[in-house]
């Protein structure tokens, strides 16, 4: 039988590996590559929507965790940021969605509602709540390696296999 602790050990090891795996692709990012205009999108660049995966996580920290006393860490500017400092945001943001995920296990397994949630589009189950913030970021790596390769940008195998490296480093 599992016991409550070793589940939410298991939902919040889950969700850093998610956060590790964004912060290495992010890392592996090229300059060129990052200032690059997005196919499509020419007022767009990768840098943009690198940008977006941390502005996303402090924005839905703000909207489910302030009423409840968590703090959401600053967002980043996508004009100017770098793929060092973005690792780092990401570093934050991801406490602060762990944070979030706390919450609502502590509260029964259900993030407690607040004023600021009125898309209501997710169910606040931790469950849900976990699958949908690893869901927008897988989506959005392989929308950012899917880019690099239109652009010519092929990133290495040691970096696109790195997106399937779901073992928690080892403690």
């Amino acid at each position: 039988m599992v016991r409550s602790a070793e589940v939410q050990d298991v939902r919040l090891a889950a969700w850093e590996t998610s956060c590790r795996v964004t912060e290495q692709l992010i890392r592996q990012l090229s300059p060129p590559l990052w200032r690059a205009a997005i196919p499509g999108l020419p007022r767009r660049t990768v840098r943009d929507l690198a940008a977006h995966l941390h502005n996303a996580r402090c924005g839905w920290v703000r909207t489910l965790g302030r009423e409840h006393g968590i703090a959401a860490p600053e967002r980043v500017d996508p004009r100017t940021v770098t793929p060092a400092r973005l690792a780092a945001a990401l570093r934050r943001s991801g406490r602060g969605i762990a944070a979030v995920l706390r919450l609502g296990i502590a509260n029964g397994g259900t993030v407690p509602p607040s004023k600021g949630y009125v898309w209501r589009n997710l169910a606040l189950d931790v469950e849900h709540v976990l699958t949908y913030f690893v869901a927008h970021e897988a989506h959005h790596r392989g929308q950012l390696v899917m880019i690099a390769r239109q652009l010519g940008f092929r990133l290495p195998p040691r970096v696109t296999q790195a997106l399937w490296q779901w073992r928690p480093p080892k403690r």
